[in-house]
């Protein structure tokens, strides 16, 4: 049978080709073989690969349990989904939203969750026993299955993530919700759709369309206006924690979007906690001994989620739905984060919305879905 690679379009450059039988068998978490003819040296045709990051029109590649099959999509989707000037199928594309819709509501419990932890943890303590939990975990799966360790040169984009996702975000926004409300933190998180849309775009030369743009801004806009209205409009000194964040954050997602066309997500984050044992083991022991431990349902239950659920899971299908759907639509999907957060802590944290929720949230449910008509 043969296998026909997707042509990417990017920039101006396709690429594409056909692969033999046999051509495309590949241990998990390595590139095919012509995938890595294609990429290798730093060839214009790995700038094309890369550069389709950040649009939908190019058709991520899949990696099963044994072999990597070029053309086919991220979500897992079976034979006849292969390669297609287009991009990914319909379903394909439904697949990798409904994954990305997935890693969102995984995100959107990290705040209450967090809070949670705070109860028995102290900021640096829970910071680093997540990294470490989530690293076994993330580990103990990447021994099972036997995945070969990543090729050289991805070494740098797995330390972007691993700076920007398992330790940047989650150390600055636990110590900013020492002195912050979950609904102040998520002035800063109804920016990160926009950033990440940003950093794709300047890290791989796309160019969404102005429609993209303007539903982008407006959603971003709208949950600014409705969180800062819920905080009363004051800023503190958390808020330098939140911008840095963000800002590390976008970077961590656009870089992991990238790997995630080149290997499976769960093995883009996996490896990238597994990168961070060498400070988060040493830090938590460090921690632990200078920070007081009080366990409680809630500190355990907070620590348990945010590091298997959070940390490991969540960016799981958030990588694969972003290989599937491209950086900047997949991130748009991140407007709904901080309303769904507000819900979160009502329900757990005994907080009150006022009226202008639904309201907000019809807003941004419909840039959405202006977001993700729009093309690239």
């Amino acid at each position: 049978m043969r296998a026909e690679s997707s042509a990417i379009k990017a920039g101006g450059i396709a690429v594409s080709g056909d692969t033999e039988p046999g051509a495309t068998a590949t241990a998990p978490g390595s590139t095919s073989v012509a995938d890595a003819h294609r990429h290798r040296g730093g060839t214009p045709a790995e700038a094309a690969h890369a550069s389709a990051d950040g649009t939908t029109d190019a058709a991520p590649c899949r990696q099963g349990t044994g072999s990597a099959t070029v053309g086919h999509g991220a979500d897992g989707a079976g034979p006849g989904s292969g390669a297609r000037a287009t991009g990914p199928s319909r379903a394909d594309r439904r697949a990798g939203t409904l994954q990305a819709a997935l890693g969102v509501t995984a995100f959107s419990l990290t705040f209450p969750a967090t809070a949670w932890g705070l109860e028995g943890f102290g900021p640096w303590s829970l910071v680093a026993v997540r990294c470490v939990l989530a690293a076994v975990i993330a580990g103990g799966a990447l021994l099972a299955l036997r995945v070969p360790v990543p090729a050289r040169r991805h070494l740098a984009g797995l330390a972007v993530v691993a700076a920007g996702v398992v330790v940047g975000f989650p150390l600055l926004t636990t110590l900013a919700l020492q002195t912050s409300t979950t609904a102040h933190a998520a002035v800063v998180v109804g920016l990160l759709p926009l950033t990440t849309a940003l950093f794709s775009a300047l890290r791989t030369g796309a160019r969404p369309s102005r429609m993209f743009w303007l539903a982008a801004c407006t959603g971003a806009a709208a949950v600014i206006a409705f969180t800062v209205q819920q905080s009363g409009g004051a800023l503190t000194g958390a808020d330098a924690y939140l911008f840095c964040a963000l800002l590390i954050c976008a970077a961590g997602y656009t870089e992991g979007g990238r790997l995630a066309r080149l290997m499976p997500g769960w093995q883009v984050i996996g490896w990238a906690l597994v990168l961070c044992l060498p400070l988060s083991v040493p830090g938590a022991l460090i921690a632990l001994s200078y920070e007081p431990v009080h366990l409680t349902a809630h500190s355990v239950t907070g620590v348990l989620w945010v590091a298997a659920g959070s940390q490991f899971l969540g960016l799981v299908v958030w990588y694969r739905g972003m290989a599937a759907i491209g950086v900047p639509k997949a991130s748009q999907l991140q407007l709904a984060q901080p309303l769904l957060t507000l819900v979160w802590s009502v329900l757990l944290l005994g907080e009150r919305l006022t009226p202008a929720a639904p309201l907000t949230a019809a807003a941004v449910l419909v840039c959405i879905a202006l977001t993700q008509r729009a093309r690239g």
